[in-house]
């Protein structure tokens, strides 16, 4: 099989593609025949020894993906050579094949496209535990959005919408929130011309947002936190900005206010079963057609530095997946 090899720590280019021994499943796993697999922001770091989680090299990088299950190993009664399924590895999938525990494999409906399903694992799974979880959103609330282009932003816009929230986007250009409207989001802010505290202020008619969702850091933190309402919950989902903001936690205590840390993997690792029941709310939207995960661009195995150069220099909107 091909696979795409981080053999030094770097920037995309220094990945190479290499021919691999076909892959053998372990008890409690499978191997899959990967159809599609989706470039998320951490991948960029990963390769880069910039992330939590630290692989020893060299490694074949790609989180998640989805595909057909090729063969399964001792112990396994759930899957069955033949099954789509979507799963979530945190390394592996940009490859012809890949492995992955059973317990982290979601089966897919026959009628849902591969390459979508390849950008739901990650992203939709982070963007539900943060806000319905974690945020305890509710239909009637406000939610704000900050990086709302990006792969987790989109899914927080959509998954906000099903909740029955007003969902307020915030980016980066016209394009990004035209975007953004697209995919459902009720009002939007350019946070490049415009005052993203006054704005906010404006569109919610001072009372600020019930929940905001941050997976970007950096200069906006403080200004969007400043916004917040009554009892608001401020999920802290991510870095991309690459700066770990310092967030003035007398606002916290005046608007009595919760700073809410989301790591959705640690969730995976410990709530598993309640990962589960959020996984199986997702595919009945899905099935009812209230959800479809946005792709925006395809890449094949061989762009794969150009789609990881792409996510790390936010040339893409949404999400963009590797087709081997």
């Amino acid at each position: 099989m091909r696979a795409v090899r981080c053999n030094e720590h770097g920037l995309p280019h220094t990945l190479s593609i290499e021919t691999l021994p076909d892959l053998r499943p372990e008890a409690g796993e499978v191997i899959i025949d990967v159809k599609a697999a989706s470039v998320n922001f951490p991948d960029v770091l990963i390769i880069q020894n910039k992330y939590q989680f630290k692989p020893p090299l060299p490694f074949t990088p790609g989180a998640e993906f989805a595909g057909v299950v090729r063969e399964t190993g001792a112990g396994v009664t759930r899957l069955a050579p033949g099954m789509r399924v979507a799963a979530y590895t945190a390394q592996g999938a940009f490859a012809e094949q890949a492995r992955a525990k059973e317990t982290d494999c979601v089966v897919l409906p026959d009628d849902v496209d591969l390459a979508d399903s390849a950008a739901f694992t990650l992203a939709y799974g982070t963007s539900y535990h943060a806000l319905v979880d974690r945020g305890e959103l509710k239909a009637g609330d406000t939610l704000l959005v900050l990086g709302a282009a990006g792969g987790v932003g989109v899914a927080a816009i959509q998954i906000g919408k099903i909740v029955g929230a007003r969902v307020i986007a915030a980016a980066s250009s016209a394009e990004k929130l035209a975007f953004c409207r697209e995919h459902g989001a009720d009002e939007v802010i350019d946070y490049t011309s415009e005052d993203l505290r006054e704005r906010v202020k404006t569109l919610t008619a001072g009372n600020g947002p019930d929940v905001i969702f941050d997976p970007v850091g950096g200069a906006y933190a403080e200004p969007a936190f400043r916004s917040i309402g009554w009892r608001g919950r401020y999920l802290v989902v991510g870095f991309a900005n690459g700066e770990i903001p310092k967030l003035p936690l007398n606002l916290a205590l005046l608007k009595g206010a919760s700073i809410v840390g989301v790591f959705w993997g640690g969730h995976m690792q410990r709530e598993h079963a309640r990962a589960d029941e959020e996984f199986a709310t997702m595919v009945d939207w899905i099935k009812a057609g209230k959800l479809r995960p946005v792709v925006t661009k395809r890449y094949s195995l061989d762009e794969t530095p150009q789609a990881l150069d792409d996510m790390m220099n936010r040339r893409v909107t949404g999400k963009v997946v590797i087709e081997p």
